[in-house]
């Protein structure tokens, strides 16, 4: 007598990955969704990087001017009088770090100043669509 027998397996696990291996290569079509990630992003990511390089950098020349301070780099490097120096740039580099924030708020609201009108019409669109 010939059985056919039916095998089954499934791997849920498999199967997710599967479909985000798949959806890679599928064609997207472009939503009014993805413009306003795309804007939203638009806004932000100038000042976010601002205040990244900015920052980092006053940490740098307060941490330079700690240095001079705290360690006798000011006479390896044949500095005379690096105390004032290195508490100079430490202040400089403090200010810095003290105003990056405000840097950052103003810059980001004149981009949503710009960006605002557009960013809510988009937004009433799709609201209006579901």
């Amino acid at each position: 007598m010939n059985q056919e027998v039916f095998t089954y397996n499934y791997n849920a696990k498999q199967n997710k990955e599967v479909a985000l291996i798949r959806e890679k290569y599928l064609k997207k079509e472009r939503t009014a969704m993805d413009d306003l990630h795309r804007l939203d992003t638009e806004v932000h990511r100038p000042a976010d990087i601002f205040a990244y390089i900015f920052g980092s950098t006053s940490a740098i020349i307060m941490g330079a001017g700690m240095s001079l301070v705290m360690t006798e780099l000011g006479a390896i490097l044949g500095i005379a009088g690096a105390m004032p120096i290195g508490i100079a740039l430490g202040c400089v580099g403090m200010l810095m770090a003290i105003v990056n924030y405000p840097m950052h708020k103003r810059i980001l609201a004149r981009r949503r100043e710009r960006y605002g009108a557009r960013i809510l019409s988009l937004s009433d669109e799709i609201m209006r669509r579901k």
